[in-house]
Parts: structure tokens; sequence; C-alpha cells
């Protein structure tokens, strides 16, 4: 599996190239048809150089969709850790749920031996119940309350600040597939959403929310 590594705002050192070397075979065990792991490390800095961080993007490129990770950390090698971690989670996730999707096909299905429709829970109806309810032998109800098909349900959370990759492991904990949060770096409310291959995404506010201790107050 061939490698290539970019540093953005960062040199990449011969250590670091070794550990990427050492982790792709550790990649290459699980994902075997991958063709080449592209591995981006940037460094950035955060209120006026005061706070930085270096981010490690992985993305592995093969027969089918791609597979991406991302980890925040102040080291470069323990991001490169995380980073790691997920993507071979994310991998063993997708392979579980192709084996299972080959074992236990979902949605409705045509049984070709009895002209059944399997996977679905819908019955039709008989003919002679059919023409029961044509004819008013069954009378029918008519229902004149207003109805919507739409349910709308509202929640109210107190604001969490927190960063991206931590509001990415709330989401995972709770089994939701997007989580609200204001981020610690920006002061922006944003929320993460998990994307199609096991990507995620970030949608942010350009408006700044309250310090947390006028919430407090």
């Amino acid at each position: 599996m061939e490698t290539n590594i970019v540093g953005v705002g960062v040199g990449i050192s011969d250590r670091f190239r070794a550990v990427v070397e050492e982790k792709t075979a550790r990649i290459a065990t699980i994902a075997t048809k991958a063709q080449s792991l592209d591995v981006k490390v940037t460094h950035r800095s955060y209120r006026g150089g005061h706070v930085e961080d270096e981010t490690v993007e992985l993305t592995l490129i093969g027969r089918g969709p791609l597979v991406r990770a991302e980890a925040r950390d102040a080291d470069k090698f323990v991001a490169l850790d995380l980073a790691v971690d997920k993507l071979i989670e994310q991998v063993r996730r997708a392979k579980e749920r192709r084996i299972d999707g080959r074992h236990h096909p979902r949605g409705a299905r045509f049984e070709k031996g009895t002209g059944e429709l399997a996977g679905i829970d819908v019955h039709p109806v008989s003919a002679d119940t059919l023409h029961a309810v044509s004819t008013g032998a069954i009378p029918t109800l008519e229902i004149e309350e207003e109805y919507s098909p739409v349910v709308i349900r509202t929640k109210n959370f107190d604001a969490e600040w927190m960063t991206v990759e931590e509001a990415v492991d709330r989401m995972e904990l709770v089994g939701h597939d997007f989580f609200l949060f204001v981020d610690a770096r920006s002061d922006h409310p944003s929320v993460v959403y998990r994307r199609k291959g096991w990507d995620y995404g970030v949608i942010s506010l350009t408006t700044q929310a309250a310090p947390a201790e006028e919430l407090v107050s």
C-alpha cells in the first residue's frame, strides 16, 4: 500500500515518516484491498498563537468509497495514533455492515419461490374483505379530526463548550447522527454530523455564543 505524507505549516521529520510506515502496516492488515493512504498533517494556532495543535487527516483509498479519519492534539504523534484508531474502527464497522447485509438483507424483497414479499410487515387484504368494504358490509369510520403526518418534538439543552473531536466522541457515545455544541476554539454554535462513508462534517453559525460565565449567572 502506497503512503503519501503532506505537511501544512509543519515539517515532516524522518521519525514521523517511520512511525507512519509502522501504522500503515497495521492498517493494511485489516484493509487488505486498500491501494494508498494519504496522510495530511496541519499545524494551527488559535487566539494569538497561545493555543497550538496538530491535525492529522487520513484518507484510505481503494476499492469502494473513501474512508477518512481525523484527529487533533498538541502532539502530532498522539494525533496520528488517534486518527489511525478511528480509521481502523471505521474500516472494521464497514466490513461488519457488508457481512451483515449479505446474511441479513434489509428492506422488502420478493421471494420467487412463494411469490410473497419478505422483510416488510405488510400483508395484503383478501378479495372478500375488499368486496365487503366496497358494498358496506363492513362499516368504515370517517375521522373528522385534523391530521398531520408531521410530528415535531422539541428538546432544550444547556450549551456545552467542547472541541470538534470531543463532540464527535459524544455523538458516537449517544449513537446519534448529529450532536449540537459550542466550539471551544471559536465560541460558535456548531453541529457535527455523520456523512456517508463513515466521514464527519461540521456546520457552524457565524454568531458567537454568550460566554459560559454569563450563562451560569
